[in-house]
């Protein structure tokens, strides 16, 4: 029997707002694709992202051009080559995975993973807004080991010190999303230095960021916007020391293993990270992000509610997902 393409449009509220550098949401609106073939059913979910040009329409579109990749009988290879990368693929490709592991009675995870996997530590998010309400909300959160800081540009040096000295015993990750610019970059990373932060991801834009070649890295520096497939990473090394994997970007897990073990060969340090979003997006994440140097996954915490069977959270610990979510 042939393989049949389902797929609905969920949205989930978002506890309070959300708010980076271009925007506050309130909710995380996602596409669910479910597989079927032979009575059994595989699931993948993922979040069409402005950013990167998608809309629900837009997704929903690709799903129906792209249909007939499974309902002829492809496979996961099929689908790197003959459909684009983003949050579309992503969903069909995490159905597929879904859907061979109860097929076949072997878990995601044995084909994944190199060693079972255990829980894995994820960054907590603290999201954007006046310097006393982000070192508040970081204080709420400075018992975690790990935290990232959204920013957004004019006021970042306040916000930083702020954040820092209320959580003085996390690393910290600053996430600029594309909001610093070459006439602060300097300044801020040195701030950034004499904080101790970890990690910056994506200061620049994307296209806008050929002078990270050139200067230094007193913190080590991660692209975001600027990668998205295997193929980018080799243009990259002399402008960043980490990449952020997401799977709504590489297009699905089978394209983010192999984008993994890439970045590693070439010297990466890796991040594996999310949009907002339930656990069902997260499950295959947790997977990869088991061989992955930083993990923020921590997208169904911003949740208001999450679906049933989803990630188990303690603390800063997230566990592998159970087979009745995915896998």
């Amino acid at each position: 029997m042939s393989a049949k393409l389902h797929f609905r449009t969920e949205s989930w509220p978002i506890a309070g707002s959300f708010t980076i550098s271009r925007g506050a949401k309130t909710s995380a609106d996602v596409i669910v694709c479910r597989i079927e073939r032979n009575g059994v059913s595989g699931f993948g979910e993922c979040v069409p992202y402005a950013r990167y040009g998608e809309t629900i329409e837009s997704v929903n579109e690709q799903l129906v051009a792209h249909a007939h990749i499974i309902e002829d009988g492809g496979d996961r290879n099929d689908l790197r080559t003959k459909m684009p990368a983003g949050a579309a693929r992503n969903a069909i490709d995490c159905a597929m995975w879904d859907l061979e592991a109860k097929e076949n009675g072997v878990e995601a995870h044995r084909l994944v993973c190199r060693h079972p996997p255990r829980p894995i530590p994820t960054a907590m998010t603290i999201s954007l807004d006046k310097p006393e309400e982000m070192a508040a909300n970081a204080r709420l959160h400075a018992h975690r080991p790990l935290l990232k800081v959204k920013l957004g540009g004019d006021g970042d040096e306040d916000r930083i010190l702020a954040v820092t000295a209320s959580a003085p015993e996390a690393r910290i990750i600053l996430d600029a999303n594309e909001s610093w610019r070459e006439d602060n970059i300097h300044e801020l990373m040195m701030v950034a230095a004499q904080a101790r932060i970890a990690l910056i991801e994506q200061p620049l834009p994307a296209g806008k960021d050929e002078i990270l070649s050139r200067i230094p890295h007193p913190v080590p520096i991660c692209a975001d916007e600027s990668v998205h497939v295997t193929e980018d990473l080799h243009k990259l090394s002399a402008r960043y020391d980490a990449v952020n994997i997401k799977l709504d970007k590489a297009g699905g897990l089978t394209e983010a293993m192999h984008m993994l073990a890439t970045a590693h060969e070439l010297g990466y340090s890796v991040m594996v990270g999310c949009m907002v979003a339930t656990s069902l997006s997260m499950a295959p994440a947790v997977l990869l992000a088991q061989q992955a140097e930083f993990a923020d996954l921590d997208g169904p915490l911003i949740l208001a509610r999450d679906r049933p069977h989803g990630l188990s959270y303690s603390t800063s610990l997230v566990s592998p997902p159970s087979s009745r979510l995915w896998g």
